[in-house]
């Protein structure tokens, strides 16, 4: 029997979904409008004006936001709410140029809290459970965000954070942790080391993972729930948008629902900005109808992905985004071929190597090299390497349409990540 949070919400009809958002994205662009200047100017630039947004059918009318325009108004440019009404920041990583700083009202927390919530109900999560929170905290929006939506439930929270793996193993035995959140890179490396620990899953009480902020693919799925013991479902939110929650898994895995009367999704044209039909894939726009400090129209995801209303099993009608396959701005472009690292996963988990990698691109002679060192099990140890690495040079050519020169490494020699892991060093661009 499948347990929503909000019943009425998640298996509401589509008239009434539209009409609730109608009215919300109205109201919305009329507070985003009256209070920050910065888009106030991109819709004038436009022409477009408040009352020419009646219903979501107008949508395609306002301008666009992009990570660009979030750096550019960095810190309060897109603030909506006078600070004085402000009681949270957030902020992405910054891995290139400025960090992005969003805003939290304390209205904007509990609504993000009630979209965890729904994600961990979603999982079979109750006020019987104990939750284990591995994501990181601080800044980043993981660890407070499933925190939040753990206590809404009424979970026992574990409030862990990342790293120190043992301690982290011997808290989810002798408490009995029963679902886990972190990014699945950690999830993968946590069962490694539950293993070299010497223990196996009977020795935890785990029932299922709640897994997101980095790329992950099927096959990482199958392997995390062998070695964990677990149901293993993903999530996807962004700083930008308020954090993980915007979408989450239900029990049938055929994709994310999204929580429709908090997020308008879009699926558009990355290179013509033309808004695609259902079942199209696209680049990921989000715009948010309830955010009250720091209200994003149109944001620009770079992730691409499919939505889809087909109907759910488990009787929730919030529509579907698929996993999102890559990103329009991670996508690797080697030899003139568009390259996604779940690509190269994909392969190296189907030929039996484990999910520990690192993609290096390289440009000699003006020539794009393409690097993949791949970590052996230990039961790997004593093969043929020079074959095995032909093997697999093959098979990822066979997928790619490129080849690649594999490198099988010892076990562990590999850095583990225990936030989002590090996949890809393109040296081509230290050189530009």
């Amino acid at each position: 029997m499948e347990r929503y949070w909000n019943e009425e919400i998640e298996t509401m009809s589509r008239e009434d979904m539209k009409k609730l958002q109608d009215e919300r994205l109205v109201a919305q662009v009329k507070h985003v409008y009256e209070n920050v200047e910065y888009y106030r100017n991109l819709m004038d630039e436009k022409g477009v004006k408040p009352e020419d947004i009646k219903s979501t059918d107008d949508l395609y009318k306002l301008p666009f936001l992009s990570k660009t325009d979030l750096r550019d108004a960095y810190p309060y440019g897109l603030l909506a709410k006078p600070l004085s009404e402000c009681v949270r920041i957030q902020s992405t990583s910054g891995t290139t140029g400025r960090r992005v700083v969003a805003f939290y009202t304390q209205h904007d927390i509990d609504l993000w809290e009630d979209c965890c919530a729904r994600a961990i109900t979603a999982v079979g999560g109750t006020d019987e459970d104990v939750c284990q929170v591995c994501y990181g905290y601080g800044l980043f929006t993981g660890g407070p965000g499933l925190n939040g939506g753990s206590h809404k439930v009424g979970c026992l929270t574990l409030p862990m954070s990342s790293g120190n793996t043992e301690r982290q193993i011997q808290f989810m035995r002798d408490l009995g942790s029963t679902i886990l959140c972190c990014t699945p890179s950690y999830a993968a490396y946590i069962g490694e080391t539950l293993h070299d620990m010497g223990y196996t899953t009977d020795d935890i009480k785990l029932k299922a993972g709640i897994f997101g902020a980095e790329p992950w693919t099927e096959e990482m799925r199958r392997s995390i729930e062998k070695s964990l013991g677990i149901k293993a479902y993903d999530i996807y939110g962004l700083t930008e948008t308020s954090g993980p929650g915007v979408s989450f898994e239900c029990s049938e895995q055929t994709g994310m629902h999204i929580n429709e009367d908090h997020f308008i999704p879009e699926i558009i044209n990355p290179d013509t900005e033309e808004v695609l039909p259902d079942g199209e894939v696209g680049e990921l726009v989000f715009t948010s109808i309830t955010k009250e400090a720091f209200p994003l129209l149109r944001y620009r995801t770079r992730d691409l992905c499919v939505l889809s209303r087909k109907k759910c099993s488990c009787g929730r009608t919030l529509i579907k985004m698929s996993k999102p396959m890559g990103r329009s701005d991670d996508m690797l472009i080697i030899r003139g071929v568009n390259v996604f690292p779940s690509q190269i996963e994909t392969v190296l988990i189907e030929q039996g190597y484990s999910p520990n990698y690192l993609i290096e691109v390289d440009r000699v002679n003006n020539t794009d090299t393409l690097d993949i060192s791949v970590e052996m099990n230990p039961e790997q140890l004593s093969d043929d390497v020079k074959d095995k690495e032909k093997e697999l040079a093959v098979a990822i050519r066979t997928m790619l349409g490129i080849s690649p020169k594999v490198h099988l490494v010892a076990p562990k020699s590999i850095t583990r990540s225990e936030g989002k892991a590090v996949r890809v060093i393109d040296r081509r661009k230290l050189h530009d």
